[in-house]
């Protein structure tokens, strides 16, 4: 796993040891961040569920302002610390050891985001509680993104009840990106 782009390109990210975290694959990575690039620059970006920090480094070495690291796990959190040492990029990171949940409740009304990116355990309906949760705080800009990292199986059918648009899906393998967006709200 590495760094794909931008000022900590080429650089090998450690993963925490076991099977709690599942690193997205540097091909999966490259085409999600080739999607986002024409915006990432000068963007805020919340990594929520983020195991080694490899999605939120990638944000940060190709321009983000700022990324939030939100990981539960404290060895994934100390793993996420060496990298974010190790390419340097530290000063632009904040670190947030807790579920994601209690997280964004600390973060309502001193953050938000033009990313939020998310790839919680697989089939537990985390991403479910997540956009429950995003649909009454204003954690998400006004033109942000959520970006949900999911098997192919899970079906977002009631985000649209939550005030999110579906604008688009990129199929892998195994697994999806869903790419969300407030709907419009018409006076």
């Amino acid at each position: 796993m590495r760094v794909i782009a931008g000022t900590a390109k080429r650089l090998k990210l450690k993963a925490p040891d076991g099977m709690e975290t599942r690193p997205t694959t540097d091909r999966i990575k490259e085409t999600l961040f080739n999607m986002l690039a024409p915006d990432l620059y000068d963007c805020r970006f919340l990594d929520l569920f983020a195991g080694s920090g490899g999605i939120g480094i990638e944000a940060l070495s190709r321009g983000a302002v700022e990324a939030v690291f939100v990981e539960k796990n404290p060895k994934a959190m100390s793993c996420i610390k060496e990298n974010l040492a190790y390419t340097k990029l530290e000063k632009r990171a904040i670190t947030i050891q807790a579920d994601a949940l209690s997280a964004l409740a600390r973060m309502e009304d001193r953050k938000q985001f033009d990313f939020i990116f998310m790839d919680p355990p697989y089939l537990k309906d985390w991403e479910k509680r997540v956009l429950q949760c995003l649909a009454d705080r204003s954690l998400l800009s006004d033109s942000g993104m959520i970006i949900v990292e999911a098997v192919k199986e899970t079906s977002l059918d009631y985000a649209g009840d939550l005030g999110f648009s579906i604008i688009k899906e990129k199929l892998y393998k195994t697994n999806k990106h869903v790419f969300l967006k407030r709907k419009e709200r018409v006076c």
